[in-house]
């Protein structure tokens, strides 16, 4: 039987092993797949984890509250597999990155690393992280943190999926008691599930606003029945469409997820549970951190590689 580069390419992504191994595993087993599985295992040659290639994409968001509510942060340390990002060392570590952090006065990472660790401080954050990839195994990465402070109210707080996602909101407010805390809890959930650029429209630049227009108008311009509209009706159009975007990507216009009307915006749900406990209550801001966001996780196409090394 014949063996193709998908077939090795599919016994790599199961096993682990590398191509040539995979190959081999193949060809021994006349292209069985579970057969070629067992003697790959057989042999030691099948790995619980992919090593090559890796890159540190994959972590934790931790957040930390302070006892009274006043401060927060939230920081991202990556790692570069999911085993290690779940192993209890790790994330013990990333907790106490979490509490340097609450405290920095550092404006960036750069400025963080060159800080004394607070729980050595004969050594820099930098080299105890160091220390921690020596340890564990892994290229490790202190990625980013973001401290929120609300002397006027509290800071919510809100993790995913055991650290996926880290979201923080600040609310200011004249009250606080269990029906304005579960309020900006339920609002931390929204932004973790729909994922808000900007608290409210203020937020959205002009320059934003004009981009997006010519973007539409150019889309009009390029339908043959929409060109041919009067000019104040497309202007409509536009700004119709802007305004069903800011109702997506800003938080206060969004629809609240739980409203039993399917119509209730987030300011409303706000303002409802800010009336119900003679509050006056503003959402100033959030941080949403979810991990491995924006990091270009390496992609290779392992059957033209295969491809390469059959032909080799």
């Amino acid at each position: 039987m014949a063996i193709t580069a998908a077939m090795v390419k599919e016994l790599r992504e199961v096993s682990g092993a590398g191509m040539m191994d995979c190959k081999k595993a193949l060809t021994a087993t006349e292209g069985d797949m579970d057969k070629a599985m067992e003697f790959l295992r057989e042999k030691g040659l099948a790995t619980a984890q992919k090593k090559a290639g890796r890159i540190a994409a994959e972590g934790i968001v931790m957040l930390n509250v302070s006892e009274d509510g006043k401060k927060a942060v939230a920081v991202e340390v990556n790692a570069e597999t999911d085993f290690v990002a779940k192993n209890e060392k790790f994330r013990g570590y990333v907790a106490q990155v979490a509490e340097q952090a609450m405290d920095t006065t550092a404006a960036d990472v750069e400025g963080f690393l060159a800080e004394p660790w607070k729980f050595d401080t004969n050594e820099t954050v930098g080299e105890e992280l160091a220390h921690q990839i020596a340890t564990i195994g892994e290229n490790m990465n202190i990625r980013r943190f973001q401290q929120v402070k609300e002397e006027n109210g509290f800071v919510a707080s809100y993790t995913h999926m055991g650290g996926k996602i880290g979201v923080l909101v600040d609310v200011e407010t004249d009250v606080v008691n269990d029906d304005l805390k579960e309020m900006a809890k339920n609002v931390a959930m929204q932004i973790a599930a729909l994922r808000p650029q900007y608290t409210n429209r203020d937020e959205v630049s002009a320059d934003y606003i004009a981009h997006e227009k010519e973007i539409l108008m150019a889309q009009i311009q390029n339908d043959p029945k929409e060109s041919q509209k009067p000019e104040k009706v497309i202007q409509g159009m536009i700004q119709g469409r802007i305004n069903k975007e800011l109702k997506e990507i800003c938080l206060l216009d969004q629809v609240y997820v739980k409203a039993e009307d399917g119509k209730q915006s987030v300011a409303q749900y706000v303002a409802q549970v800010a009336k119900a406990n003679n509050a006056t209550v503003a959402v100033k801001g959030f941080v949403r951190f979810e991990t491995g966001e924006g990091i270009e996780k390496k992609e290779e196409n392992f059957a033209e590689e295969v491809a390469k090394q059959m032909n080799a």
